[in-house]
């Protein structure tokens, strides 16, 4: 019969020619390994023993990841639970995390996830390993941010928060602050989302922080910034961020880079987004869609050109809105432009066709008419729509007329002077 080692490496090279029997033989080592650690009393046999079953574990979830089998690495992760009952909590932590991180390159595989981590939460739960248990549930709070599940997610943040509490686990409390503060700014809660992000980091200054966590706090404190219009503070927040992730290879930092550029297109300094795109940490990055789709949508607002930012947002579609901070600035970003451009159209006239604003911006009349009433009732120019003739009718800005106002307040004191001498009168009596 052959050894656990020759199984490992004939099922190694059958990975890629013959994977159905390479996966037979995985189940095999993992089977034939559990029942001999029960029923050896060598010690040497028995780590040895482990060793190949979490080699096994490992290869066959590699093998699930690689044809993109997201219910069969369930299976693997379940089946680890015997393995992870024999080891050490802290290896069996890092090898369910292992394990989990196999799914972010399987397509569609959210709701797996979330199925599994629901499942491991409760083994922990039964098993008594705390560290394990909580380590999931921010797992499992990620994704339910992700599938915009906040109800779900706060829920499991307010029970998190009672046990990290108790236990005065102030890294853990750190990440689940910040979830609670992302979900409350997914909700449009921007003040809890800052009273958040302010515990996480009150919980962050008395431990030592990590690069990768002290990055995510100064990423959500430029969202928050961003969202309240301050894109001159959300920016300096990004680069640290784009700094920090760059130097450790971080994939996020592609994020913080698309802000910062989305922060100089909202100052009105499009220009700046070529010379920022030239410093020696963002060349890597220059050529990527994501930042292509910005380098457009700057080129467009530079030129106030409302086809070529609508051509950008068409062309790189799914670049710019499956970022929700991206998508909710633009929207406001491109009614700017709008305004703008509808500005420089009627500027020149007294009277002018709504038929004809609507033909030079590209738009359908009526989204123009509402533009022009919601601009004039903004007091953004004076006008009035004459629906009957279909035409904008444009006044010029009235001067203050100020003789009213001189004459009240020269009655205001001669009202003074007759009450002066009246008491006056008064005391002389």
């Amino acid at each position: 019969m052959a050894s656990t080692q020759d199984l490992l490496k004939q099922a190694a090279d059958l990975t890629s020619s013959n994977p159905k029997r390479a996966e037979e033989l995985y189940k095999q080592i993992l089977n034939s390994t559990a029942s001999t650690s029960k029923g050896s009393a060598v010690n040497a046999d028995k780590e040895q023993s482990l060793r190949d079953q979490e080699l096994a574990l490992i290869k066959l979830a590699e093998l699930y990841r690689d044809q993109k089998d997201a219910s069969g690495l369930a299976q693997v992760i379940t089946l680890s639970r015997s393995f992870m009952s024999s080891t050490a909590k802290a290896k069996t932590a890092k090898l369910i995390r292992t394990l989990l991180n196999y799914f972010n390159s399987i397509p569609n595989s959210r709701q797996t996830q979330i199925d599994v981590l629901t499942d491991n939460i409760e083994w922990s739960k039964r098993e008594k390993r705390i560290f394990l248990k909580h380590s999931l549930e921010i797992r499992l709070v990620s994704l339910q941010l992700e599938a915009l599940q906040y109800k779900l997610a706060l829920t499991r943040i307010d029970a998190l928060l009672t046990e990290l509490k108790r236990l005065d686990d102030k890294m853990i409390l750190t990440e689940v602050h910040l979830l609670e503060s992302r979900v409350y700014r997914g909700i449009g809660n921007l003040s809890k989302s800052k009273a958040a992000l302010t515990s996480a980091r009150t919980a962050a200054n008395s431990i030592y922080c990590p690069p990768h966590l002290q990055a995510a706090l100064d990423l959500q404190s430029g969202v928050l910034h961003a969202e309240d219009k301050d894109y001159t503070t959300a920016y300096s927040y990004f680069y640290e961020t784009f700094e920090n992730m760059s130097s450790q290879d971080d994939p996020a930092a592609l994020n913080a880079l698309k802000y910062m550029l989305l922060c100089k297109v909202m100052l009105n300094m499009p220009e700046d987004v070529t010379s920022l795109l030239s410093i020696k940490l963002a060349v890597k990055y220059a050529q990527l869609r994501e930042i292509e789709s910005m380098r457009a949508i700057a080129l467009a607002h530079q030129n106030r050109n409302l086809s070529d930012f609508e051509k950008a947002l068409r062309d790189y579609k799914h670049e710019l809105s499956s970022d929700p901070t991206i998508r909710s600035h633009l929207a406001a970003l491109y009614d700017t432009l709008l305004q703008q451009n509808l500005l420089r159209i009627v500027e020149p006239y007294s009277v002018v066709e709504i038929d004809y604003v609507a033909k030079q911006v590209g738009q359908g009349r009526q989204d123009v008419e509402a533009k022009l009433s919601q601009m004039i009732l903004d007091k953004v120019f004076h006008g009035v729509l004459d629906q009957g003739r279909g035409c904008l009718i444009v006044f010029d800005e009235l001067e203050a007329d100020n003789t009213y106002g001189a004459a009240i307040g020269t009655l205001e004191q001669v009202s003074k002077v007759v009450d002066s001498l009246y008491a006056k009168t008064v005391k002389i009596a």
